[in-house]
């Protein structure tokens, strides 16, 4: 395995001087394993598993430091990171999805969060922005509202420039570099899901055929079902901005978001894994040898190369 790299160094600015886990992930928003030599035109991405909260988030949000964990995929990036052996990158954001959602388009802010108007783009608002899920979150799982006060404009500026930005540059350009290497790639975004709503094992997200075609998909759910996992497409999870940002079929990019159910692996109370996480992530695994398996020239890719070459 590849050493890990991570993101953008620079100057930091004085106002992250005095909170230590925030300078830190404005040095290193995300982690990049890489495989020795990448053999498959699969890269993963797992946006939503960041857990160094910025000291200033806790300290001025109305939650509990464990509440503010609710919307946290959490342990996702370990669950998948068998992948990087299988010959497949892995990106990781280091900073939570309460913080900044990197799922989310980087205008799909809510104004009414700030004490001023942040100087950026907002886009007409969406479903997800009204509901408090935009790329600053305003609440986590379960409706409950994280700030106590509005935000300065400064904050959202900072979040997207530093964190949001460097993130989805990497993921480019690592779909870039596998695309030049295949001819294709599928980009993965990985998730869980809370077991409340009564969901099955997994769900795949394909933006109902728009980010992937059938045959793509109906892969990937063979091997899950291969794998002993019960599955269903685009009900409730049909894929977000990163698997909508790769659904370019005829650029050679597929998106396909992969939603894991928590009561498989994680205690949601109390936000630790199960005695079963080692056990799912070997199953897991396993069928990701499977579903990684596709021939890319069934999807208008080169051939994979042979071992030797």
């Amino acid at each position: 395995m590849a050493p890990s790299s991570s993101g953008p160094s620079g100057g930091l600015p004085p106002a992250e001087a005095v909170d230590p886990t925030l300078a830190l992930l404005l040095e290193r928003p995300f982690e990049i394993t890489r495989p020795p030599v990448q053999t498959l035109p699969f890269v993963f991405a797992s946006g939503h598993s960041g857990r160094n909260y910025p000291d200033r988030l806790v300290a001025e949000s109305r939650l509990d430091p464990l509440t503010l964990r609710r919307s946290e995929d959490a342990f996702v990036d370990e669950l998948f990171d068998g992948v990087v052996a299988l010959g497949a990158p892995l990106i990781a954001a280091r900073f939570p999805r309460a913080y900044c959602d990197v799922n989310r388009a980087a205008g799909e802010l809510d104004a009414a969060m700030f004490e001023g108007t942040p100087d950026l783009p907002i886009e007409t608002p969406s479903p997800r922005v009204a509901a408090g899920l935009g790329v600053i979150p305003r609440i986590v799982r379960d409706g409950a509202e994280i700030y106590a006060r509005k935000l300065p404009p400064r904050e959202a500026e900072l979040r997207l420039a530093r964190l949001h930005r460097p993130y989805h540059a990497a993921l480019a350009d690592l779909a870039e570099e596998t695309r030049q290497r295949f001819g294709i790639a599928i980009v993965v975004d990985c998730h869980s899901m809370p077991s409340a709503l009564s969901v099955p094992d997994v769900i795949l997200g394909d933006r109902y055929g728009a980010s992937a075609p059938p045959l793509l998909t109906g892969w990937v759910e063979n091997a899950f079902v291969g794998g002993r996992f019960s599955t269903a497409r685009n009900a409730p999870y049909a894929g977000g901005y990163t698997t909508m940002l790769y659904g370019r079929a005829g650029a050679g990019l597929f998106g396909l978001q992969i939603e894991i159910n928590r009561h498989l692996y994680l205690d949601e109370e109390r936000i630790q894994r199960r005695p079963s996480f080692g056990a799912l992530k070997k199953r897991l695994t396993e069928t990701l040898v499977r579903m990684t398996a596709i021939d890319p020239a069934l999807l208008g890719g080169r051939a994979l190369p042979l071992a030797a070459e």
